[in-house]
């Protein structure tokens, strides 16, 4: 069956000009309707919604309205800001003798598609058109995984539809009930904290206390303190009673991230406090007992770490309970689109922003990237490239290099960075293996730095080095910052 034609709405308070246009448009195959005011144009869209064509059929809306800009009454940007918040499907150009640049710019800030001057000239009033449908499209595109991630593939803020995910989210459901220990592994950035969040929020515990906590960024010398608090004097820098996680977590769920990072005296303490769910505070002789629901995560596999002897057996046999394995987002392709159109919502609403989607290759680049920093990284993508774009879709042009494919780089170093479609025909030439590989080796260490921080440690665990290694790759290639020093 035939595509039906687009339905263009003219509304213009000069009869010749809206039926001038709109014999024009019908010899384009389009499907005109006129309306002399913006009063009239909305009881017009409103109706469409509503009331089919003909009988049997569904309502079909406008798909686009062409208003111009001074009407008597109610004028053309008044009915634009209307069709914003009542019709957002519909695509909107605005026309106008008298133009000028601030009602250029006020119609777009507001959502227009596009702005042209009177007379209008048809080559660029059909360029325009064009645009602005493909434009809608797009929205209505945007509109279609947004409903996914809200009603089908969504639990709570964490989004994804990839087999792997949707296994996780039965996981959460069957176990939130209970107050049995979970333990999370996965690499940095892949929402261990966000599951956190929903096995919380699914469990019997929602309206008692949720408490987070990064074992990785406390010093050990402070992490005891935090996690089960202090009396006055038990220590130098201890002028009053401090309440720890544990007990202001209490009813409630505790979250520990980077279990790893705890060192054997803690892990001993916190053997105990999962084992009693008792404890005493730095300093006091007096045990405090806990109702506390306790989920850890980690972001190296335990199990060779207590193989190693960095991490106690029975400390993992007793946090092993529940195991939730979270994929790195290289291994979700099929997610990426969901999980950019989720943060693009989110970034162009506070950015005031009306940004409807992506163009097909900005898509195709972020499915292709590697994502060594994960979920967190491609929101930081999605944050820069709303920042910086002047379109209302995201285009190749508005994303990193290093996401586009425009960073410098040979076959070699982008086939080793994960972006093997990337591979360009290059002339070879016979160069040494060892210089042939330092740029490519730099790329991926400077990848990897930026999307831990700059913090050595989780750098040389992700590369599956040691720091001393890092140390010395770093220094060969100009990588150790002034600053380092305080972030690893």
């Amino acid at each position: 069956m035939a595509e039906a034609p687009a339905r263009i709405l003219i509304v213009d308070d000069d009869p010749i000009v809206a039926e001038s246009l709109a014999e024009f448009l019908a010899r384009q195959d389009y499907a005109v309707a006129t309306a002399a005011s913006a009063t009239e144009a909305l009881e017009a869209m409103t109706k469409a919604e509503r009331e089919p064509e003909a009988p049997g059929q569904p309502p079909r809306p406008f798909d686009l309205v062409i208003s111009d800009i001074s009407m008597p009454r109610s004028d053309g940007l008044s009915l634009l800001r209307e069709i914003a918040r009542q019709h957002r499907g519909t695509a909107v150009v605005m026309l106008t003798g008298y133009g000028t640049i601030e009602s250029a710019v006020e119609s777009l800030r507001h959502g227009a598609c596009d702005y042209l001057t009177k007379p209008i000239v048809d080559q660029e009033l059909r360029l325009s058109l064009e645009r602005a449908l493909r434009q809608r499209a797009l929205l209505r595109e945007n509109q279609a995984l947004r409903t996914q991630i809200d009603h089908r593939y969504g639990l709570d803020s964490i989004i994804g539809g990839d087999h792997r995910m949707l296994r996780i989210y039965d996981l959460i459901e069957a176990v939130a009930p209970s107050r049995t220990t979970v333990l999370m592994t996965g690499e940095s950035g892949t929402g261990k904290s966000l599951i956190a969040h929903a096995i919380h929020h699914r469990s019997p515990r929602r309206d008692k206390p949720y408490v987070e906590i990064s074992c990785g960024s406390i010093p050990e010398t402070l992490l005891e303190s935090e996690l089960f608090g202090h009396v006055k004097g038990a220590f130098t820098g201890a002028h009053a009673d401090k309440v720890g996680r544990f007990l202001a977590a209490n009813h409630g769920t505790l979250f520990l991230d980077e279990i790893n990072s705890a060192s054997p005296g803690m892990q001993l303490k916190l053997l105990r406090v999962l084992q009693e769910r008792r404890f005493e505070p730095v300093g006091s002789t007096q045990t405090i007992e806990v109702d506390v629901r306790v989920v850890l995560a980690s972001n190296q596999p335990l199990e060779q770490l207590v193989a190693a002897g960095q991490f106690r057996q029975d400390l993992y046999y007793r946090i092993n309970v529940v195991k939730v394995e979270l994929p790195p987002l290289r291994d979700r392709v099929s997610d990426i689109p969901l999980l950019a159109t989720h943060f693009l919502n989110k970034h162009a609403a506070d950015l005031g922003k009306q940004i409807v989607g992506f163009t097909p290759e900005a898509l195709d680049a972020l499915r292709r990237y590697s994502y060594p920093g994960n979920i967190r990284e491609l929101q930081n993508i999605i944050e820069r490239a709303a920042v910086l774009t002047r379109h209302q879709t995201i285009d190749i042009g508005d994303l990193p290099p290093t996401v586009s494919g425009d960073a410098p780089a040979d076959a070699l170093s982008r086939r080793l960075l994960g972006d093997a479609e990337a591979e360009v025909a290059a002339p070879w030439r016979p160069v040494p293996l060892e210089e042939a590989l330092k740029e490519p080796e730099k790329r991926i260490l400077l990848r990897a730095l930026e999307a831990n921080q700059w913090n050595r440690q989780k750098t040389a665990d992700q590369l599956k080095i040691n720091r001393t290694t890092l140390y010395k790759k770093m220094k060969a290639h100009g990588l150790d910052r002034p600053d380092d020093r305080v972030a690893g």
